[in-house]
């Protein structure tokens, strides 16, 4: 089922297609549609190209360098570039940082790091979870300790932080910290900003199941930040913490590359065969996809309400951890029907099949990567704040108890 677009609406999707034919290069696509890993080149290079169209920050307001478009302007550019094979934006500057400092930030540091978030000049990691403090994010350990200096105070930090995702890329670290240990836990922690190249910094990467080390450990020993780089005032970073967990939440929802996975489950389907018909003919594998995509067509309606009402000057609340838990779930169910379509193609890890083309078995080069990104969606559902911790959210915010 489409959505009723008006003619403008319908315009506007014919001008991202334009794009998208024109800007989107057709190597990047082919490697986010066949689910292999984007390098960091790749993504720098979408980066310039959404920005250089102005239409990277599509939720900034216009003043800051957004576009000024509206909630289904934004579901219609994130479907479309979904399903043309256009990479999911890196989210930690643009999509999450971004929005605190337009809020909470000062005019000096807006004028300063947003700029940079946009140029690309400034690639930004996550410091959130800590060992001991994952979806209990309020009992962070690591410390910053406000020093006088004739020279200029700063903040001495010491800690550690973990599931650092894309540290190894990145110059700069967003990091909740403890600035008062005598009240209690989300009335001490304050947000600041640490340059990655400062002495004391040090980054290990975390092997995965998949051989990857897309996520890594950062320690801190005695690592001076300015005081500058503290975001807002000392001791409220809970509050721009939760803020900024909305914004992560919605796009870990992914409606677009739910959309997108979703056509690909489809195809894959029609081509694989079960007892001498198409699969997508079996009545118990059709129920499934039958399923996902009633799921799908009611997330799309409620993820346009939180684009409103985003756009209208509001917050996303509740509605974001309703986003997170049915978008995960449905993203997870996705592509355990497309391991479950490619049988025992899915089975072997081909760690070459992340970085190019491989010999295609069954003619589906999803099935050199199925069991991979089945496994690694696993995460999908525990980073952002487990599901559990949002039914949580939920039932606190909505339901009272």
């Amino acid at each position: 089922m489409d959505l009723n677009f008006t003619s403008e609406e319908l315009a506007f999707r014919d001008e991202v297609r334009a794009f998208l034919q024109a800007k989107l290069p057709a190597e990047i696509a082919a490697k986010t549609k066949a689910g292999q890993r984007l390098t960091k080149a790749d993504q720098e290079q979408w980066h310039a190209i959404l920005n250089g169209q102005g239409w990277l920050a599509n939720h900034w307001p216009e003043q800051y360098g957004g576009p000024g478009w509206g909630a289904v302007q934004k579901f219609i550019f994130d479907t479309e570039c979904a399903l043309a094979g256009g990479p999911r934006i890196v989210p930690f500057g643009v999509n999450m940082l971004g929005p605190v400092l337009i809020k909470y930030g000062s005019e000096a540091q807006k004028s300063y790091w947003l700029p940079r978030i946009l140029s690309g000049q400034d690639w930004w990691c996550q410091g959130y979870s800590e060992p001991g403090a994952g979806s209990d994010l309020a009992s962070v350990k690591t410390t910053a300790v406000r020093v006088a200096d004739p020279a200029g105070d700063y903040y001495l930090v010491n800690g550690q932080k973990t599931w650092t995702t894309q540290g190894q890329h990145a110059n700069m670290i967003f990091c909740l910290v403890r600035t008062n240990k005598e009240v209690k836990a989300q009335s001490g922690i304050s947000f600041i900003l640490v340059d990655m190249n400062t002495p004391g910094v040090e980054l290990r990467p975390i092997k995965t199941l998949d051989g990857d080390s897309e996520v890594n450990e950062v320690f801190f020993t005695d690592v001076k930040v300015p005081v500058e780089n503290l975001v807002g005032e000392e001791n409220k970073g809970w509050t721009y913490a939760k803020y900024l967990l909305t914004y992560e939440r919605t796009g870990i929802a992914g409606v677009g590359f739910c959309i997108a996975a979703l056509a690909k489950l489809k195809v894959i389907a029609a081509k694989v065969s079960k007892n001498g018909q198409p699969l997508d003919r079996d009545p118990l594998f059709a129920a499934r996809i039958a399923q996902v995509e009633i799921e799908l067509e009611n997330m799309k309606t409620t993820n346009l309400r939180v684009i409103a009402a985003v756009a209208g000057g509001g917050v996303p609340g509740a509605e974001s951890s309703m986003l997170k838990i049915k978008g995960t779930e449905i993203r997870q169910e996705i592509h355990s029907l497309i391991r479950r379509a490619m049988g025992p193609y899915a089975a072997p890890f081909i760690e070459e099949a992340q970085y190019g083309p491989v010999e295609e078995p069954v003619g589906l080069p999803e099935a050199a990567t199925a069991a991979t990104n089945y496994f690694n969606y696993r995460k999908l559902s525990i980073f952002g704040g487990s599901n559990e911790i949002q039914k949580n959210i939920i039932s606190k915010m909505i339901l009272g108890l």
